[in-house]
């Protein structure tokens, strides 16, 4: 098949994949892309490279699919990378196309406009794949290789760089059949080592990561079948909804939790990377009886010892021990179910008058919606723990831990699922990273509710001067008056200052049909019981 332009091609591979929303910046190096988009999709044009590439990424983590952002070259595609790092370290997939210079000027050195040394490099650095377009006849392929690629477990961000001159020329597209893709499976004697392990608990727990995602049936009825309690990620919040009284969540470095860890015989561990922040920095205990889950063989045994390593995808590899499963020892299921309990109602004191905005958010969304959470105190202390997540799409923030990606998150999250209202959670210092996207979200207007937790600054790093050291250093910022900002961009604003203002508020900003800015004002609302600091160690301390 012949395309016009290189932007034709690309919106009929972006069809295949089901992609019907782009995210990006217009330029000269790439006009025919973005006009094509434009034309036969939804473009939204955001205002940073950073937060086209956040948005597309939550866009496909909303979705469960795939999402696509639209950069220029050299600075534009460089401003990306710290966005493309948070896909990389999430296995999100995201399809990012960027321009080039002209064919001819490629690594000349002459300073074209745009030109940077060696983009590719850089991309190749960021990304789970990347290749340059060399002429008209292979663009079609490589896009559908990229995408295919960010696709596969355990995922990442693929990038295109594609000269300009290329975009411009007629395509010649034949699609290819590309090799099938064999999903790795533990031997049979891998899987009966196991299941053997497994039915000798009496104490079972199961820890499940954002590997796990999709296996939610496979995890529910091992629960059901062995009584075990079910620990998660942050990344794998919602596999099991968390409202079942199974589910203990991402509470692993609770006093309660550590405990039960310490109590139980045999743990199964479901795609999760044991991350420095969920395990207190590697110093969480795990039984020795352990099985590892992972589509990742790198992971098997990375960070805590195991004992049977099984390789293979989540949903198959329980499927394939589900007949061993057995029941727990009596009084096993109801110290789940009490310590669950226990660490939720510790939390939720804990934050003080937070609470009443916690449980302001959960009453208003329906079961299915989208929480994107930026870095911020609210979201690492409760936001990230007690607000009950139902689905894995629905959990949505930036795991690698960069501030400021929340609110191009949430965009990309609520043009992904119009039908359901959005909420984003930041602070105000995160916010103010890509300030500039509140223009996007007053452009496009979708359902979703901007909740600004004010405490004039870095709350978290504040926290830990206070804890730690003698003085405060970069950590109290001037502030903008949220209410005069969110009208000079033609954004309703509402404000909390009382707990008895949260359930209103919330309440009123989630029924709109459009955006809404709500400022929580801290210093009114008044101080959590404990302040939060991060869960790292100081060096000597």
């Amino acid at each position: 098949m012949r395309h016009d332009n290189g932007g034709d091609l690309l919106v009929a591979v972006l069809r295949e994949l089901g992609v019907d929303t782009v995210f990006g910046i217009v330029s000269v190096h790439n006009l025919p892309l973005v006009e094509a988009v434009d034309r036969e999709l939804r473009f939204v044009p955001v205002r940073h490279e950073a937060s086209a590439v956040n948005a597309a990424d939550a866009y496909g983590r909303a979705r469960g699919s795939i999402g696509c952002a639209l950069t220029s070259t050299g600075t534009g595609a460089g401003n990306a990378a710290g966005s493309l790092i948070e896909s990389l370290s999430a296995g999100s997939s995201v399809l990012h196309v960027t321009g080039q210079v002209e064919s001819a000027f490629l690594g000349s050195g002459r300073g074209f406009i745009h030109e940077t040394k060696d983009q590719l490099g850089m991309l190749t650095a960021v990304s789970a794949y990347a290749a340059s377009v060399p002429d008209a006849e292979q663009a079609g392929r490589i896009l559908r290789e990229a995408a295919r690629a960010a696709l596969a477990a355990p995922g990442g961000p693929a990038s295109v760089e594609w000269p300009i001159d290329l975009q411009y020329a007629p395509q010649v597209d034949a699609p290819a059949e590309l090799p099938v893709r064999v999903p790795p499976a533990p031997t049979a004697g891998e899987l009966a080592a196991a299941g053997a392990l497994l039915a000798s608990a009496r104490r079972p727990l199961i820890w499940a990561g954002g590997g796990a995602a999709g296996a939610g049936d496979e995890l529910a009825s091992l629960l059901e079948a062995t009584g075990a309690g079910l620990l998660t990620s942050n990344s794998g919040r919602g596999t099991v909804p968390e409202d079942h009284e199974q589910v203990i969540g991402n509470f692993a470095t609770a006093p309660a939790v550590r405990a039960l860890l310490a109590d139980a015989d045999v743990l199964v561990t479901v795609g999760t990377h044991f991350r420095s922040n969920e395990t207190a920095d590697y110093t969480i205990g795990l039984p020795t009886a352990h099985i590892q889950i992972d589509v990742d063989a790198a992971a098997l045994g990375r960070v805590y010892p195991v004992a049977h390593p099984l390789h293979g995808e989540a949903t198959t590899t329980l499927a394939g021990l589900a007949a061993s499963a057995r029941p727990s020892e009596d009084g096993w299921r109801e110290r789940v179910t009490s310590v669950r309990t226990e660490v939720r109602e510790a939390l939720h004191t804990s934050i003080g008058p937070q609470a009443a905005i916690c449980d302001a958010i959960r009453a208003a969304l329906p079961r299915e919606a989208v929480v994107a959470r930026d870095v911020t105190i609210a979201s690492s202390s409760w936001g990230n723990r007690l607000l009950e997540m139902y689905g894995t799409r629905d959990n949505v923030f930036p795991r690698g831990g960069g501030i400021g990606q929340g609110l191009g998150m949430g965009i990309g999250a609520a043009l992904a699922r119009p039908d359901a209202p959005t909420v984003v959670m930041a602070g105000d210092g995160g916010l103010a990273v890509h300030l500039g996207e509140l223009l996007t979200l007053a452009q496009e207007r979708p359902r979703l509710t901007l909740v600004v937790f004010n405490d004039g600054g870095y709350g978290v790093l504040r926290n830990m001067q206070d804890r730690y050291g003698e003085r405060r250093s970069g950590v109290d910022l001037v502030t903008p008056d949220f209410e005069l900002l969110a009208r000079a961009c033609g954004l309703p604003y509402l404000r909390i200052a009382a707990e008895e203002h949260a359930d209103p508020v919330i309440r009123q900003a989630v029924a709109s049909d459009g955006p809404t800015l709500v400022e929580v004002d801290l210093a009114a609302l008044g101080p959590m019981k404990n302040p939060f600091t991060p869960p790292v160690r100081i060096p000597g301390q």
